[in-house]
């Protein structure tokens, strides 16, 4: 017996879902990579690159600064000027309320006085005591 089968032509194989995950990832990638392209091409992104640049290399300059040592002079020269503004704001202080206790004292001695005179005013006279 002969088989006379026919062999069925090979239809090409459908294409899974991994497949298409691969292709719509490919497709996602190369749409991002045109965008980015497209973004570092506008100033925006310029001034913000820019402005790392600025950012990175001050912070380099105060990285170098405390290796030398320069910043712990220039902490030490901020912290005296502070002392001395500090000094100087309490003498400031001290001053005004100096003043505000003077002016204090002068007033309720005024008070004081206004006082005794209304009490002298009413004290009846008494001729015969």
């Amino acid at each position: 017996m002969e088989e006379n089968s026919q062999k069925e032509p090979e239809k090409p194989e459908k294409e899974g879902l991994l497949d298409k995950a691969k292709k719509l990832a490919d497709k996602a990638d190369d749409f991002i990579d045109e965008k980015v392209e497209k973004l570092k091409k506008t100033k925006a992104f310029e001034s913000v690159e820019n402005a790392f640049e600025k950012a990175g290399d001050f912070v380099e300059d105060k990285v170098e600064e405390i290796k030398s040592g320069e910043a712990k002079e220039k902490l030490k020269a901020f912290a005296d000027k502070a002392g001395d503004k500090a000094e100087d704001t309490l003498s400031k202080a001290k001053q005004f309320g100096r003043k505000l206790a003077d002016k204090t004292a002068d007033k309720l001695e005024d008070i004081a006085e206004d006082l005794r005179k209304k009490k002298k005013e009413e004290e009846p006279e008494n001729p015969e005591a």
